[in-house]
């Protein structure tokens, strides 16, 4: 697929360049952790939905991912468009400029920077502009920026490590300076770097210290400003408006310094400023991050999740760290009502002397920052503990008063193990020494809608009524081996609601992966479909002549049989040779836009095979699928038998009764060749 820009089409020979010197497992895990999932693939949470559990693939020797969740999939270039919504061609070129590749285009050869795609415009202006800040930061105007910095213990390799500037005080130094470079005005205002003044763009901040706010890349999408002097009559703190590259409700500032650290540590602490952040890097916590000038909420949390592989393992941990005033306990309670969004365990760590992380870093060193995280307590207690302290325990009237303040708080908690472990707890704190008053206290607040909306069903699906642990279904059921194919028919596939991928219901292309496996399992002749499939697509060399022979009407799904259809088309299987990247490639070209997510489906999701066993298993399939179509001709013919009469039609019916005696053989010929390889 060619792409087109501003100044022409993308050459292909370059486009080609791109895929190869951008490798799908580094850029795709620049946005989320991904780890092994054996057999060369790597697994971490879908960008593109929420899910609790990883289904989210990535094929490095083949070049491709695939979401067994949300049916995403595609090559490098496919996923850099939709994780930053670019065009084709924005996204080769976001790639090109990652690997440091001159592009050339067909119609004007080499393009100056004017003409390159928006985002890439607006990154680039950016870049420069914090370099133009930096540089700033050392002239005579930015004595205050500098004192301010020194006040709060921050040398200049500090600043130079985090990208601190200075903004100057004119009203169009940064405007000039940029414009000079070949930006234009409009870019400026898009980009939020300047805003529109009577006499063309003036700059967005000036006389303040500047922070460069970078995406999980690295790349700089904005700016957080802090007022220096008492003359600006701006708020406190200036940051980027919304843009096509910054959109503050999904930013985390630090997230680029912070992401190996926390997909490694499996930790994120979230602290409330620019400083704050700095003050615990330097001080050995560097998985903080930031907000940029709003809440924290839930696309914040997407990101975390992402890069600390959330799961329902309770392995990491997100820790909020707060003031110990007022103010800062409601922060904390606000986060409460985000907690359950999270799988991972998320805790509190507050400073009882108000002291914020880069407060306290320079009244008692780096030391009392790490010993404040240590001291972090569970979110859940924190808010009980919250709630409580507001009471006099000393009376019954006050004890019974927190109970029924603390009990929505509790009976909100969707875990039902945990939400009884809170209920002991509740009644220790408040000294009933009577679990089953307690119990009854928080179910009457379940009864009341306690759960805020979101019902009973908690993380490991509790019934909201009990507090004891429920088991949890196990897998949807032991996979097949190719020895177990056949065994028995299940239904066949191609009924009304059976359409092609893409069809008027968009067949099943995008149904939940449980839905389908268990759709797959329940019908073993469709898996053995698939598995043939994805020897084709991933190791065609294995299958060769004999699958290539096989036809269309050997698959019984209508999508199976379209798949096979293209493999055809391009050669078939003994095309492919090894398989590999050019060859799904050529598969891809040739299928339509209905057909592709199933080939890159079954170009990443691996076959049910243990390693080093690749020729058997190819072995037994193919001969299960002969062996399962041959099934289908004796039924048929078994069939028309029963019709006719034996006497009346005996030249016909001994035509046929030859025939079946020649296919029950082939299919025991073919039973034994599957149970022996």
């Amino acid at each position: 697929m060619a792409g087109r820009s501003g100044a022409g089409r993308i050459s292909d020979e370059d486009i080609a360049l791109v895929r190869e010197r951008s490798p799908i497992a580094d850029v795709v895990g620049e946005h989320i952790q991904l780890r092994n999932a054996g057999g060369g693939n790597l697994k971490g949470l879908c960008p593109f939905h929420d899910e609790k559990s990883p289904s989210f693939n990535v094929t490095p020797a083949r070049g491709y991912y695939y979401c067994f969740g949300c049916a995403e999939g595609g090559d490098v270039i496919t996923f850099v468009r939709k994780i930053e919504n670019l065009s084709f061609a924005e996204a080769v070129e976001r790639l090109a400029q990652r690997a440091g590749i001159q592009l050339r285009y067909e119609q004007g050869g080499y393009v100056p920077g004017r003409e390159q795609g928006e985002r890439v415009r607006l990154i680039e202006a950016h870049r420069a502009a914090a370099e133009f800040y930096a540089e700033q930061l050392g002239t005579p105007d930015a004595a205050p920026g500098r004192r301010f910095l020194s006040e709060r213990g921050f040398e200049r390799v500090d600043a130079e490590r985090f990208g601190v500037g200075y903004a100057p005080a004119g009203w169009e130094a940064l405007s000039r300076h940029l414009m000079a470079r070949g930006f234009t005005s409009q870019e400026l205002l898009k980009g939020g770097l300047a805003r529109e003044g009577r006499r063309g763009p003036i700059d967005r901040f000036r006389g303040r210290l500047v922070w460069p706010i970078r995406d999980i890349t690295g790349d700089v999408i904005g700016f957080g400003a802090r007022k220096l002097l008492d003359s600006d009559d701006g708020p406190k703190y200036l940051n980027t408006p919304e843009s096509p590259i910054y959109h503050k409700s999904s930013v985390l500032y630090g997230v680029d310094l912070a992401k190996r650290e926390i997909a490694r540590r499996s930790q994120a602490v979230i602290v409330e400023g620019y400083t704050d952040v700095m003050a615990c890097h330097l001080a050995g916590v560097p998985t903080a991050v930031a907000t940029c000038g709003t809440s924290f909420g839930e696309e914040h949390i997407k990101v975390l999740r992402r890069l600390l592989l959330d799961q329902a393992e309770f392995r990491g941990e997100v820790i909020f760290t707060f003031d110990g005033d007022s103010a800062g306990q409601k922060a904390a309670l606000r986060a409460f009502q985000d907690e359950q969004k999270f799988v991972t365990q998320t805790f509190v760590a507050v400073q009882p002397d108000g002291l914020d992380p880069c407060d306290l870093r320079l009244k008692h060193g780096d030391a009392a920052i790490r010993d404040l995280i240590a001291s972090r307590e569970p979110l859940f207690a924190f808010a009980i503990r919250s709630v409580i302290s507001r009471y006099d325990l000393t009376t019954n009237e006050g004890r019974l008063g927190a109970l029924d303040a603390a009990a929505p708080v509790v009976a909100s908690i969707k875990d039902p193990g945990l939400r009884r472990t809170y209920v002991v707890d509740l009644d220790r704190w408040l000294g009933f020494m009577d679990e089953g008053f307690v119990i009854q206290r928080v179910q009457q607040a379940l009864g009341q809608g306690g759960q805020g909306g979101q019902g009973g069903q908690g993380r490991q699906g509790g019934d909201p009524g009990r507090y004891g642990h429920h088991d949890q279904p196990g897998p949807y059921g032991r996979q097949q081996g190719p020895q177990q194919y056949g065994r028995r028919q299940g239904r066949p596939y191609g009924g009304p609601d059976q359409g092609r991928y893409g069809g008027p219901a968009q067949g099943r292309a995008h149904e939940p992966r449980e839905a389908r496996e268990a759709r797959e399992q329940a019908d073993p002749v469709a898996m053995l479909e698939a598995e043939a499939l994805k020897l084709a697509v991933q190791r065609p060399a294995l299958l060769g002549p004999e699958f290539d022979a096989l036809g269309g009407e050997a698959f019984t799904r209508p999508e199976h049989a379209a798949l096979y259809g293209v493999i055809v088309v391009v050669g078939g299987t003994v095309a492919g040779g090894s398989g590999g990247q050019e060859w799904v490639e050529r598969l891809l070209a040739a299928a339509g836009d209905e057909l592709r997510p199933a080939f890159t489906r079954f170009a990443v999701e691996e076959p049910r095979v243990e390693a080093g066993g690749e020729e058997r298993y190819a072995a037994a399939v193919l001969a299960r699928l002969l062996e399962t179509a041959v099934g289908r001709s004796v039924a048929q013919i078994k069939s028309r038998l029963q019709r006719l009469n034996p006497v009346e039609e005996q030249q016909e019916y001994n035509r046929l009764f030859g025939e079946l005696v020649a296919l029950e053989q082939q299919r025991r010929v073919l039973r034994e060749r599957a149970a022996g390889a």
